[in-house]
């Protein structure tokens, strides 16, 4: 199964967990339809600059970030760390994260959350 870039279902989330501006998601595979695995998220997510995800935990599943483009000020359970194209950042195990996009162009990530 193929889908094509502009074709993903899009959700926009004001304050989302918390956090500051408009966060929007590109569902990528919707996970109740789509896929068989035990995913509850599988999604492009854009941030312009300044806008965050407030801090949360992950209970019994883990959560997989990408960054694509930009640059991500990251709350790894209490530690802050910077992070660009390429980085990879794992969340799970009752860990908790908060990220924020810095500098001047959009914060693009993959993200994928698996349930166990």
């Amino acid at each position: 199964m193929i889908k094509r870039d502009g074709k993903y279902e899009v959700i926009l989330k004001q304050n989302m967990r918390d956090g500051e501006g408009e966060v929007r998601i590109e569902k990528l595979w919707n996970e109740e339809t789509e896929l068989k695995a035990n995913n509850r998220l599988f999604a492009k997510l854009i941030l312009p600059p300044g806008t965050s995800i407030g801090f949360h935990k992950h209970e019994n599943e883990e959560e997989v970030f990408v960054v694509l483009k930009g640059q991500a000020e990251m709350n790894d359970n209490g530690k802050t760390e910077i992070l660009n194209p390429g980085d990879t950042i794992l969340t799970g195990n009752g860990a908790g994260h908060s990220v924020k996009s810095i500098g001047n162009t959009n914060l693009e990530m993959i993200a994928v959350i698996s349930c166990y």
